[in-house]
């Protein structure tokens, strides 16, 4: 094994590590009524408290690795939405937040409505409902950043090892 393929079999996990338990978000309101930005607010009041798990929220897309996205995505806001997702760096997520980012909820089939979002981006994790709970945000947004775990090396068998 060569020093760069050691050297990259110690940095992997640590970065993954890194990006598990400190994720930087940045929010992106893509055409909708605010009832989800206002939910995506009240994880960050000291009641829900979404910075425990080390999520804290960007103003900028160059810092961020999660993409939060609220509402349909409109002709207005399509290219902005693109050009923000391209400015954030590999590895970069995605959460569809509200029935809107979802399926385009009670704006589908609108003249200004491109589609939701995942017509537009990729979506990595989608979070219904109209507005979703703050609970149901933050368990998104967890459940993203646990499913980038590694999973855990397997001890070997008992018999394999007689």
């Amino acid at each position: 094994m060569g020093n760069q393929s050691l050297l990259q079999a110690i940095m992997n996990p640590l970065r993954t590590w890194a990006r598990v338990n400190s994720p930087f978000a940045i929010h992106f309101n893509s055409g909708s009524c605010n009832g989800c930005d206002i939910e995506i607010l009240a994880t960050l009041t000291p009641r829900y408290d979404i910075e425990r798990f080390g999520i804290k929220l960007q103003g900028s897309p160059r810092h961020a690795d999660v993409l939060i996205c609220t509402g349909p995505v409109t002709r207005q806001a399509r290219d902005r939405l693109v050009r923000i997702y391209e400015q954030m760096p590999d590895p970069k997520f995605v959460v569809a937040v509200g029935s809107c980012g979802i399926s385009g909820g009670v704006f589908q089939g609108c003249y200004n409505i491109v589609g939701n979002l995942a017509d537009v981006i990729p979506v990595h994790a989608f979070v219904p409902g109209c507005p979703p709970r703050p609970e149901a945000i933050i368990y998104g947004v967890v459940a993203l950043l646990n499913s980038l775990k590694q999973p855990a090396p397997k001890a070997p068998d008992a018999e394999a090892v007689a």
